[in-house]
């Protein structure tokens, strides 16, 4: 992330004046709440893929872009199928460590979670696995740093540390960007890395702070049924069994071994640590699996463009959330997903009401809700590998997620402030509300590699996301902060994130006008916004756009 603007923002900066000016037609709150309170709602079960709450899900959204003329994006339909495979643990024996002064037991749920990647496996047994401590679990040649250099972990289990080497940081600068989490530093990656180096299994130490969440957040994502992309070879490549534990557990099976965990983790922040083998410990776990592959739904609508209908211009947010989880003290088990990220998906729906209230853009406007984010970006990711439009003829767009209802703000948070050249088209609108963009107050729990814009900009296509500001008009940024951990503690990824009639949308409106004012401005512009010079994704976007 980068704090500066680049001299090609600047200038954009410095021509406002080319830079549309806001239209007259604002975004609906009222169409947000209707849609928010519908497709939250208990009768469509939390919005899991593959469930009847797809389907509904789909059907009600289809049926709003409809009604307002919008036309099937993906060659007369309105979806792109995305093959996913849902798979369910079952019978999941506890996680066992034996050979260490004290054995070892962990009960699936409250102490660890364990799921598999592969496909084709209706059971999972990993058994006396040698278990290795790897650090932070990274490879990464050019940061000249491994934590895998010397040592054999094939069929062996690993132990891996969450975020990167460097989040204590107080600066944004360190071998994995200081304080703010790089790739390296994310749970996709760590297992990733683990099944190419080998491993039989990969556990990874929970801590609340360095990833960004408690404990009961992995319990509700990691349990029940999973989704995973589907594959030619069922994902045999991947460690047999993927999971978490908690930290307590983690510092007993270190003293077991006769290590000390907050020894370890301090060595494992250093260049040149050496990964450190649980002497005599074997690891042992095993589960069925309920395995169902079926094909989930990216939803495409498009308003074709009146000058430029080949050039493209996205909004983009996820419909699905986590269905059934783990019940609340009343029994409530359905994670309905109002602010996660129904908020987002009846944003889809105002945006394209106002757009088509204002008459078509010079550009195409595709209006993009996707699948599976909630299982990693999946929907996401797959639509970045099979575009509906070219990439090369997509100029950016905007990535909604869990808009903030805590109230009006003074600024806005960007993730991944800096990247690119679309801040300025943010800023001109901003500065019409008399607001600022923010930089991350969190830039350790790495929000720019945990939702849905992450999939465009790796495929070079810069697409902008920000959060609700943080410095309340009411409160200031004391009262942004309390709010944003009373949501991440009590409803995030959990039962209670539910629709409340009582709740602020003042803060919603100002920033939904914000999104519409950013796509509108890009639909009607001719440039093409880039990423700023040195960013790891411009020469992407250069290669796909040379021809051009």
């Amino acid at each position: 992330m980068r704090s500066s603007l680049s001299v090609g923002l600047i200038a954009l900066l410095a021509g406002g004046a080319a830079l549309a000016t806001p239209s007259n037609v604002a975004p609906s709150i009222d169409t947000m709440k209707e849609v928010v309170k519908e497709i939250s709602s208990d009768a469509y079960e939390g919005r899991a893929p593959g469930t009847v709450g797809e389907e509904k899900t789909l059907a009600y959204l289809v049926q709003r872009f409809e009604a307002l003329g919008l036309k099937p994006g993906n060659k007369g339909s309105w979806f792109q199928d995305v093959p996913l495979v849902e798979i369910t643990a079952k019978n999941v024996a506890p996680l066992r460590f034996s050979g260490g002064k004290t054995p070892i037991s962990l009960n699936y749920g409250s102490q660890m979670v364990v799921a598999t990647y592969r496909t084709t496996r209706p059971h999972i047994e990993v058994k006396d696995s040698p278990v290795i401590f790897v650090g932070y679990g990274i490879n990464a040649p050019e940061k000249k740093w491994n934590d895998y250099a010397g040592v054999n972990v094939r069929g062996k289990t690993v132990i891996i540390l969450v975020n990167d080497p460097d989040y204590q940081a107080t600066a944004l600068h360190g071998p994995f960007g200081g304080r703010a989490m790089t790739y390296y530093g994310r749970w996709t990656y760590k297992f990733e890395e683990a099944a190419g180096q080998g491993a039989a299994a990969a556990i990874i130490v929970h801590d609340t702070v360095p990833a960004a969440y408690g404990w009961n957040v992995v319990q509700s994502s990691w349990t029940g049924a999973q989704h995973v992309a589907d594959s030619a070879n069922g994902n045999a490549g991947q460690s047999a069994a993927i999971g978490w534990i908690q930290k307590d557990q983690a510092a007993a099976l270190m003293a077991s071994a006769g290590l000390n965990l907050d020894t370890l983790s301090a060595a494992a922040k250093k260049r040149g640590f050496k990964a450190v083998p649980l002497k005599g410990v074997k690891a042992s776990l095993s589960f069925d699996n309920m395995i169902r592959k079926h094909r989930s739904k990216n939803l495409v609508a498009l308003l074709p463009g009146k000058d430029r209908p080949d050039e493209y211009v996205l909004y983009a947010a996820h419909w699905d959330h986590l269905g059934q989880c783990k019940a609340a003290p009343d029994g409530d088990d359905i994670c309905n997903g109002a602010i996660d990220n129904a908020t987002g998906t009846a944003a889809l729906v105002a945006l394209a009401e106002a757009n088509v209230k204002a008459g078509p853009t010079d550009r195409s406007q595709v209006f993009l809700a996707v699948t599976a984010e909630e299982s990693g970006l999946l929907g996401s990711a797959y639509y970045g590998n099979h575009p509906v439009f070219p990439l090369s003829q997509t100029v950016g767009g905007v990535n909604m997620d869990a808009l903030s209802m805590a109230g009006p703000a003074r600024n806005v948070v960007v993730i991944g402030r800096g990247k690119s050249q679309l801040d300025a088209y943010l800023d001109r609108a901003l500065a019409a509300q008399n607001r600022v963009a923010s930089l991350e107050p969190t830039p350790e729990k790495g929000f720019y590699y945990r939702s849905d814009h992450f999939s465009f900009a790796k495929h070079g296509v810069p697409m902008l996301y920000f959060e609700g500001g943080q410095d309340l008009v009411k409160g200031g940024p004391e009262a942004g902060a309390r709010a944003a951990r009373d949501y991440e503690e009590h409803r995030y990824h959990g039962p209670k994130d539910e629709y409340d009639p009582n709740w602020d949308w003042s803060g919603v409106k100002a920033d939904l006008t914000l999104y519409y004012e950013v796509g509108r401005a890009l639909s009607n512009r001719t440039d093409w916004p880039n990423w700023t010079p040195g960013d790891e994704f411009r020469a992407i976007r250069d290669k796909s756009r040379a021809d051009k």
